[in-house]
């Protein structure tokens, strides 16, 4: 039996090669079954309303810095929002939670983002690949890191689910409600491969990260 849709973004906006399949493996092999399909501008599947309201989750992948890949996506604001808020789930990994902000972005998230490394005092002070700690649900783990952002909550918001946490105690992943839908996003990559590990000389303390992806997953779909 063919699981739930989960549609990925793949094109412009999300480049480098291999950020949007990232994204597809992780949510295939989530206990969800998920059948993904590509969804964007060279795609069998275009970003339209009436694609997203087919999905259970539409998953947002890293990609380059927040200014171009909002230029890209800005045209999709109103529909992203619609399906969110009629009950949709959105998911974004580094860029894609970037976007999921408001300044600039989809203004889903209940506040805003910004750059970690610009943080006072962040463990990781420039926007290379490296690796960074965090606190996943009160346990110390590494994550794939390229200048992810930290999430940033106004007074009045409310149950949100803080998933992790940079040493810092700044926000790292959260998951919360938009609507009748609700939104989940990572500043560090829970969908890193061992190839891009391996591609920048890196090595994990702590072994493949996929469980946390499948937890973020779980989140949104909460």
């Amino acid at each position: 039996m063919t699981g739930p849709l989960a549609l990925v973004y793949r094109g412009p906006a999300a480049k480098p090669a291999g950020c949007a399949e990232a994204v597809a493996g992780l949510l295939r092999g989530s206990p969800r079954g998920f059948d993904v399909r590509f969804v964007g501008p060279r795609e069998q599947l275009r970003l339209t309303g009436d694609v997203l309201t087919t999905a259970a989750v539409y998953a947002q992948p890293g990609g380059g810095t927040l200014e171009r890949g909002y230029r890209r996506m800005k045209r999709h604001r109103e529909e992203i929002r619609s399906y969110v808020a009629a009950g949709g789930r959105y998911l974004g990994f580094c860029l894609g939670g970037y976007l999921a902000g408001a300044t600039p972005g989809f203004a889903l998230l209940p506040g805003d983002t910004d750059r970690y490394i610009a943080t006072p005092g962040a463990t990781v002070g420039s926007d290379g690949d490296t690796i960074v700690e965090v606190r996943w649900r009160g346990r110390r783990r590494y994550l794939y890191f390229q200048d992810g952002a930290k999430f940033l909550l106004r007074p009045d918001a409310h149950d949100v689910d803080i998933v992790a946490r940079y040493r810092g105690g700044e926000i790292a992943a959260l998951a919360a409600p938009f609507g009748a839908g609700r939104v989940a996003v990572v500043g560090p990559h829970p969908e890193a491969t061992p190839d891009w590990y391996a591609a920048c000389g890196l090595v994990d303390p702590d072994g493949p990260d996929a469980d946390l992806g499948h937890d973020l997953v779980e989140a949104v779909l909460a």
